[in-house]
């Protein structure tokens, strides 16, 4: 936060709240915020050249305030969302298991959100819209994909764990099969399934893990907007699976 000048942190800030980013104002200098990389990691290969910034860290996400309202889906994107829809969306490997009590084949549109960064297959500036301050003309970005692969489009050919911190950990990739289960319902509403504990209210639980729209998401349990706690946790790991799971 610190190196964000206090002009560019009021309008970062306000941009953010005009986009309707819930506590928004968070994210500003965390690893999701885009916008003057180059200065807090002291290099010059990120911003500029490995992706473009477009001077708002709420745009990589949401949509800018001068195109709120607009219908992404429309141009390929994630409805209600600024970026483009992961071509991989109906060939996700998602978890499954006789014991679930409801599948589903694809991720619901907030998590596709979190994959189609995480999950390498799009460039992390991939958005739908820029902000109409953008120069398009200026661009001289590689876009590079959150991909751990040893490939000139990607991450990973520089931040392999030698060159520079491994991006692996934050590669998902399209193979969800060891990962927690996503966009199905959640099994403890109206108390259905004894192994789980019933909702606090209708957006999920008193210690900030939520339900949207029924479901269970990647951001049930993740809060990209608080970069202060560990693996951006809703609540300290060692009480995150009983605030669900009886047992």
């Amino acid at each position: 936060m610190k190196i964000l000048t206090k002009n560019r942190l009021g309008l970062a800030l306000a941009l953010c709240i005009l986009s309707g980013s819930v506590l928004a104002g968070t994210i500003l200098g965390s690893k999701h915020d885009f916008t003057g990389l180059n200065e807090r990691a002291e290099v010059t290969a990120m911003s500029g050249l490995a992706f473009a910034d477009y001077g708002n860290p709420c745009v990589y996400c949401h949509l800018p305030p001068e195109k709120e309202g607009a219908d992404s889906s429309e141009l390929g994107g994630i409805p209600g969302w600024n970026r483009f829809t992961p071509a991989v969306d109906s060939a996700y490997d998602l978890y499954d298991s006789r014991n679930l009590d409801n599948k589903v084949k694809t991720p619901s549109p907030i998590s596709l959100l979190c994959l189609s960064c995480h999950d390498g297959t799009l460039a992390v500036d991939m958005t739908v819209f820029k902000p109409d301050t953008w120069n398009s003309s200026e661009d001289a970005s590689l876009h590079l994909r959150l991909n751990g692969g040893d490939s000139l489009m990607n991450c990973g050919k520089c931040h392999n764990g030698i060159a520079a911190h491994s991006i692996e950990i934050k590669h998902i990739g399209t193979d969800l099969q060891n990962d927690h289960p996503i966009s199905m319902e959640y099994a403890g509403l109206n108390s259905k399934d004894p192994d789980f504990r019933p909702v606090d209210h209708a957006y999920g639980f008193d210690n900030g893990v939520k339900i949207y729209d029924n479901k269970v998401e990647c951001a049930s349990c993740h809060n990209v907007h608080n970069p202060d706690v560990n693996l951006l946790l809703r609540t300290g790991a060692e009480r995150l699976c009983e605030t669900c799971h009886i047992k």
